[in-house]
């Protein structure tokens, strides 16, 4: 398991170079307007999204877990909790394939309780709809 934190960038270049060196790490996945790393030490999903003048620079949040059964967990808990606000089944998100529940925290964040099942060659459900478009909206997809 490991927290996910998504970013709203004015110029991916610049941040993939940043990031790159404050992590010393590579991204993990770069596609136009999008990377992402895969933070070893700490425990970290660094997503980037490409939105210029993006009013918030926090995107959302998440947990990224590898087992189906953890996400299963964290669906029936926020359900019993009241704060499953979506369930997504192998859906097509930030060029992968997941399973995920999202919760909206009360000022309005929003959170993600997911898996990736397999890389996507394409960002989302919708194969015309760029990351920049996603990412203005509040969230991968």
């Amino acid at each position: 398991m490991r927290l996910q934190l998504a970013l709203n960038v004015d110029d991916i270049d610049q941040a993939v170079d940043f990031y790159s060196k404050l992590f010393d790490t590579k991204p993990a996945k770069r596609k136009p307007g999008y990377a992402n790393f895969a933070v070893e030490n700490p425990p970290l999903k660094l997503v980037l999204f490409e939105v210029k003048g993006a009013e918030e620079r926090l995107n959302h949040l998440g947990v990224e877990v590898f087992e189906a059964e953890q996400v299963t967990a964290a669906t029936e808990r926020l359900k019993a909790a009241g704060l499953a606000d979506h369930v997504e089944d192998e859906s097509t998100c930030c060029y992968a394939k997941q399973d995920k529940v999202w919760a909206v925290e009360p000022q309005g964040l929003r959170w993600e309780w997911y898996r990736v099942l397999e890389d996507s060659e394409t960002f989302g459900e919708d194969s015309s709809r760029k990351a920049d478009e996603a990412a203005s909206v509040g969230g991968c997809c």
